[in-house]
């Protein structure tokens, strides 16, 4: 028998793999009914998936993260909006440095565990070129995710994205829509670098985010 570690495998999005995903999301947090998981338009959020993506198990970090090869990286779609105080927000604005995207709602228990933690890694990466932006979803109330954002301490923006919309324009398998919290890295050329399903703490996205901080712009 070989010893378990890194594997390359081919991620190929079709219904089955999203249930798979909501199923492995319920127990690691919050997960929504397969309401906000239909465009617009009728048609289901697996058609925005692309092409496969080559990814592989990060050892020793986060039980939900996957870590994308440089070379098979998808773009991260364009987000733009208004954050929980009515000012504009948009993903652009952030290029050329790294992002830490943090997908929560007031109403998420293990949104609240993280939170904190998150706050202090923020804080500690600032100076070092990384930025971090929220998604507040299913929060039909802005009073109640501002609430929750003085609580924590939060000073960073989060777009308000109370539909899920916003949520339905990345690869299910990397981002499931149904799973609350999540957490994506984006690196320096807006590019999709570690996705995080489920509840994180600061010592499992710290060595994460250092890896994607110390690659070649």
């Amino acid at each position: 028998m070989r010893p378990a570690g890194p594997r390359r495998v081919r991620v190929r999005v079709r219904t089955a793999a999203l249930a798979g995903a909501a199923l492995a999301a319920a127990v690691a947090g919050c997960v929504f009914a397969a309401v906000g998981t239909v465009a617009a338009d009728g048609s289901r959020a697996e058609a925005a998936a692309g092409p496969p993506i080559a990814v592989r198990a990060a050892v020793g970090t986060a039980a939900g993260a996957t870590v994308i090869d440089p070379a098979d990286r998808p773009a991260a779609p364009a987000l733009a909006g208004d954050d929980l105080d009515g000012k504009r927000v948009a993903l652009d604005g952030f290029r050329g440095q790294v992002v830490v995207l943090n997908v929560w709602g007031s109403w998420c228990g293990p949104c609240r565990a993280e939170a904190d933690d998150l706050v202090r890694l923020d804080r500690q990466t600032r100076d070092q070129g990384v930025r971090f932006l929220g998604i507040n979803t299913r929060d039909p109330n802005r009073a109640a995710a501002r609430s929750f954002v003085r609580a924590h301490g939060i000073d960073f923006p989060s777009l308000h994205d109370p539909t899920g919309e916003l949520l339905l324009r990345f690869p299910p398998a990397l981002l499931n829509p149904q799973a609350i919290p999540s957490t994506l890295v984006i690196d320096r050329r807006g590019r999709i670098a570690v996705s995080i399903g489920g509840a994180v703490t600061g010592d499992e996205l710290g060595p994460l985010l250092s890896r994607v901080m110390g690659e070649a712009s």
